[in-house]
């Protein structure tokens, strides 16, 4: 398994900390608690992954926080099996 250098939130510097802020302000608050935290209580690899890289990150996170807008015309059940059904096309666990 390959290993990627991470910074976790509580290392981060001020720029990194505000793009993980920014993106997670974005999510629904049900997103809120990681679904399969690391031993540290952070999230989870592919948001983590993307951490030595702070606008990649907001960036790639921001835009499904976005997706899953109450404001859009759809519901957010809809919303969702959209997400599930692309998950489960791409072969993706998460």
């Amino acid at each position: 398994m390959a290993w990627i250098k991470t910074v976790p939130f509580d290392e981060a510097d001020e720029k990194l900390r505000k793009a993980m802020e920014a993106q997670r302000g974005l999510y629904p608050a049900e997103y809120a608690a990681p679904v399969h935290p690391t031993p540290d209580g952070e999230s989870s690899g592919i948001v983590a992954s993307h951490s030595l890289i702070p606008e990649a990150l907001y960036h790639a996170f921001a835009t499904f926080g976005v997706l899953m807008s109450e404001e859009l015309p759809l519901t957010r059940a809809r919303h969702e099996m959209i997400a599930t059904v692309v998950s489960a096309v791409n072969r993706c666990h998460y």
